[in-house]
């Protein structure tokens, strides 16, 4: 297997909304690329889809990414089901290491998120009482009772954030001493949020599975519609690990708008990245950065430098590979023509 010649001009690790939206754009602006996916995620664990524009709730997480998965395809990207373990050499020839398979591409794109710590059970299901996303889910406890669950800085803010949808916020810390500092402290106290020590004992469903109310260990019983729990995140960093990308306080990934890490021709998009955990700014930059190699991987316009006093052999154009031609012909219902055979 050539490095010189690789496999595909881009491969893209995850396949969460980021990642799709990477790869379709690239696919889309002809370049022959490859989504190489592990399965699961964040996104495939949600019920219902929340704050995607033209998505209806009713489609689950899964849905939207296989129905993503199929795009792509049809537009002629590869998608391989496995776990990179291994990523080794330098910008224009990279190799991925994928169980016995290796793949080689000119750019690499980590698209592998996080997962949400979870606390403890007693716990309802995720999405049936169990949420991590404030900004797609608050809406939902519009009037409901909701708790808020940890002992950070950020469990105590997002307590008085609550307030905004419901006047019926308590915060569990289950036996634990609270984190936040004295400025927090008294702040929090001065807003109607229920400061629950006791921890959880038991818990109560409705015949759907959702969160009907917890049991504390001083025998008292709370309803509740839903909530939050705070325990933060680990990041899916092995691969990053590997790179020696460079990293912010939090353990993200450092990008620039465009989503170029520190290492040339490796890119980096969704939850892996800073900023808010949200799919359409996923989505968002999966597309800035599926355009931002295209810009450095596309064969034309040449510039003057390259041209050299030559012209554009005519047989050279179109640069798409045939791969993606015969995928766009396939989606147009065109046949091919005489020159193409």
């Amino acid at each position: 297997m050539s490095e010189v010649d690789p496999d595909y001009q881009v491969a893209v690790v995850g396949g969460g909304p980021a990642g799709l939206t990477t790869a379709l754009y690239t696919t889309r602006l002809g370049h022959d690329t490859v989504l190489i996916d592990r399965g699961g995620g964040r996104a495939a664990m949600m019920q219902e889809t929340h704050n995607v524009i033209g998505i209806t709730e009713e489609v689950s997480g899964n849905e939207l990414i296989q129905t993503a998965k199929r795009q792509i395809e049809s537009y002629g990207a590869d998608t391989v089901r496995g776990m990179v373990s291994d990523i080794h050499g330098s910008s224009g020839a990279y190799r991925l290491d994928v169980g016995e398979e290796t793949y080689t591409a000119e750019r690499v794109v980590l698209a592998t998120g996080f997962s949400d710590d979870r606390p403890e059970p007693p716990l309802p299901r995720t999405g049936r009482g169990l949420h991590y996303c404030l900004h797609c889910d608050a809406y939902m406890f519009i009037d409901e009772s909701v708790y808020v669950m940890g002992t950070s800085e950020t469990t105590a803010h997002v307590a008085m954030i609550m307030l905004n949808f419901t006047d019926e916020v308590d915060l569990l810390l289950r036996g634990e001493e609270p984190e936040w500092g004295e400025e927090t402290d008294r702040q929090l106290r001065a807003h109607p949020v229920d400061v629950i020590d006791e921890e959880i004992t038991g818990m109560n469903t409705d015949q759907d599975g959702w969160l009907k109310s917890f049991e504390f260990e001083d025998g008292t019983t709370r309803e509740y519609r839903g909530g939050f729990p705070m325990f933060g995140a680990e990041y899916h960093a092995e691969l990053v690990e590997v790179l020696d990308l460079k990293r912010t306080d939090g353990g993200a990934v450092q990008v620039d708008d465009h989503g170029r890490t520190s290492v040339e021709g490796v890119f980096a998009v969704g939850d892996l990245t800073p900023g808010h955990s949200q799919i359409p700014i996923a989505m968002g930059e999966g597309a800035k950065a599926g355009i931002a190699i295209h810009y450095d991987l596309r064969e034309f316009p040449k510039s003057l430098a390259e041209l050299d006093g030559e012209s554009v052999d005519p047989a050279s154009t179109p640069a798409v590979s045939e791969e993606i031609r015969e995928a766009a012909r396939q989606r147009d219902g065109a046949e091919p023509s005489a020159a193409d055979d």
